[in-house]
């Protein structure tokens, strides 16, 4: 039980640091549009990439659709 009462409270306190290192710090967090942190993402087209996992997850789940009824 001391076990578990001394690692909970060593990461309740990396917690606080981290949160602390997180109010205090110089750089805004990033957004995941690649760095927009003031909130302005709007994506007009999808790149290469997300079209071509768009379409996998498509065909997949068509897939699953007609094996099962």
């Amino acid at each position: 039980m001391s076990y578990f009462l001394v690692t909970f409270a060593f990461m309740l306190i990396i917690m606080a640091i981290m949160a602390v290192g997180v109010m205090f710090g110089s750089r805004a967090i990033k957004g995941s549009c690649g760095g927009a942190a003031n909130g302005s993402c709007v994506c007009v087209e999808k790149c290469d990439k997300r079209k071509k996992l768009d379409a996998e997850k498509e065909a997949s789940e068509l897939t699953v659709s007609i094996v099962k009824p």
